[in-house]
């Protein structure tokens, strides 16, 4: 024992035995940096300190004070009989809602605060944002611009996807604190992932909102507003179960280059098969059936796909007077025109599927989160 008695009065105690306490100093850090064994700094001999400390501990007077009502205490007791069982008494616990709540507020303010959390990722994205949208600028209505409208959903929300990866130190860190405070019997793994998940809601949110306001008008999407809302829903769709994937990768592998280097070849995966660069009709069985099916890139890109094309026509190049070149079959093609619907058609795409997609990524979100919870829940250390 170093001392025992009001918080008030440690100061002066530990003043007047010659350990003073700086000006502008968190007196819960300096004392623990005083006398706690575990946070050994080089060139501190905290033992010697530590033993210095106890010493005078025990020559106070306020320990001698205490020693002897706690003497008289127990006199009492036996002599009354009223020595209490220590085996049966059971210290409170705190509510179970309390613990992700206090968490929540912990993150929080390392969200805002902590720039490499989510600060650097949000200009990232605006710089990726600025990026596709000047390179698919003011993009028209006409089928040789039909490819570049492809071009660019896939590639703004794969970019989006594997971009993701910068979460990767950001969680680590929070992972070594929860790693500590389990050990310590104050957090369980539970608690841990609701708040992480919870608190990158609001923040993937902005990210997916700030793009799609850089990058939806200037790109030249379909004007219209249900439809800018419907991309930035799937954008948001994306960044979250992006980010549930490095969580997941993060907890199997908890080394900062493995972690970075799995979550990159799972991204990279994910584009290979989601039906963009290798049409479903032709995709290798084995990674249509085997991994096609638990992308949720594909359903992305399928669902920005149906939000572009499902209710736009494009123009038809001219070869002559009454006479054009259509890229895409469609009933419009005798008056020079393409329906959108046919572009979905040459990539399987169906109508009506969208609900059921956002459902399928709302699953494969909750699968990514159970699992890493499973994972850490099963890793004692």
């Amino acid at each position: 024992m170093c001392y025992f008695g009001p918080i008030s009065q440690a100061h002066g105690y530990f003043s007047s035995i010659g350990y003073d306490m700086p000006s502008e100093t968190n007196p819960a850090e300096f004392y623990l940096d005083l006398i706690n064994t575990d946070l050994v700094k080089e060139g501190d001999d905290v033992f010697s300190r530590v033993q210095d400390i106890t010493k005078k501990w025990l020559e106070d007077a306020l320990a001698l004070r205490l020693q002897g009502e706690i003497e008289k205490s127990t006199v009492a007791a036996k002599t009354t009989s009223r020595i209490p069982d220590l085996s049966k008494i059971k210290p409170d616990t705190p509510n179970p809602l309390s613990i992700p709540l206090v968490l929540l507020h912990r993150s929080w303010i390392k969200a805002y605060r902590d720039i490499v959390a989510y600060g650097i990722r949000i200009i990232m994205y605006l710089g990726l944002a600025v990026l596709m949208g000047t390179v698919f600028l003011r993009l028209q209505s006409t089928q040789d611009d039909i490819q570049p409208f492809i071009n660019a959903i896939f590639f703004g929300s794969a970019f989006m996807s594997f971009m993701a990866v910068a979460y990767v130190p950001a969680f680590l860190e929070d992972l070594h604190t929860f790693s500590k405070e389990r050990a310590n019997g104050l957090v369980g793994p539970l608690a841990f992932s609701v708040a992480n998940f919870v608190i990158g809601l609001p923040f993937l949110f902005v990210i997916a909102l700030l793009f799609s306001v850089v990058e939806y008008f200037l790109t030249g999407f379909r004007q219209n507003g249900s439809a800018f809302f419907t991309f930035t829903l799937w954008l948001f769709l994306d960044l979250v179960a992006a980010e549930a994937l490095v969580v997941l990768v993060s907890a199997i592998f908890p080394v900062f280059v493995v972690a970075l280097a799995v979550a990159a070849f799972a991204n990279g995966l994910w584009m290979c098969v989601d039906g963009f660069l290798v049409p479903m009709n032709i995709l290798n069985p084995f990674w249509k059936y085997v991994f096609h099916y638990i992308d949720y890139q594909a359903y992305v890109f399928q669902g920005m796909m149906v939000n572009e094309f499902k209710e736009r026509i494009y123009s038809c190049s001219e070869t002559g007077p009454g006479s054009y070149y259509c890229m895409y079959s469609s009933d419009l093609n005798s008056v020079g025109e393409i329906r959108g619907s046919a572009v979905l058609e040459s990539f399987r795409i169906g109508l009506g599927h969208e609900k059921e997609w956002v459902g399928l990524i709302i699953a494969i979100i909750a699968g990514y989160r159970i699992l890493a919870y499973l994972v850490l829940r099963l890793r004692k250390h």
